[in-house]
């Protein structure tokens, strides 16, 4: 059974792990992600197998005076293609009201397909091009908004 809940410092560890296996060098730390947990503007959720007991996916957000960055959608490669990123996708959303974010965005690789077509179905839309923005390799990102979302 997959649940979804706010992420705890115990669950830092693993999202680093999760962090370093998709964006390698240009990872976020445990630090950086305890760091993010202390911020009352942000707010991170995860994914967890219970059956397993494991942490398996994670996404955060940072309320910018109502506008939410989305800043890490990470799914482990064993639980892709399941559906989870967009259940916590909608969760992260949710749980980013209380905190007063009300509209939504995000950057993603230019070739990265799966996610695209993913924030498409959840209502984002292309707003724009950030040239060179990833490294490893160097790529530009496409940035999506949701504005005024009512449905997540």
């Amino acid at each position: 059974m997959i649940t979804f809940e706010r992420m705890k410092i115990d669950d830092c560890e693993r999202a680093a792990e999760l962090e370093s296996a998709i964006f390698g060098n240009d990872a976020w730390s445990a630090d950086d992600f305890r760091e993010s947990l202390c911020c009352d503007y942000a707010v991170y959720v995860v994914a967890r197998n219970t059956e397993k007991d494991e942490m398996i996916a994670c996404a955060g957000i940072r309320n910018m005076c109502g506008d939410g960055d989305i800043t890490n959608v990470l799914v482990d490669s064993g639980y892709r293609n399941q559906g989870i990123a967009e259940h916590l996708l909608r969760y992260l959303m949710q749980e980013s009201r209380a905190i007063g974010v009300r509209n939504f965005t995000l950057e993603v690789r230019r070739s990265n397909l799966p996610a695209i077509k993913l924030y498409e179905k959840l209502g984002f839309v292309s707003e724009g091009i950030r040239p060179g923005f990833y490294d490893s390799p160097k790529e530009d990102a496409m940035i999506y908004w949701k504005r005024e979302a009512s449905d997540v």
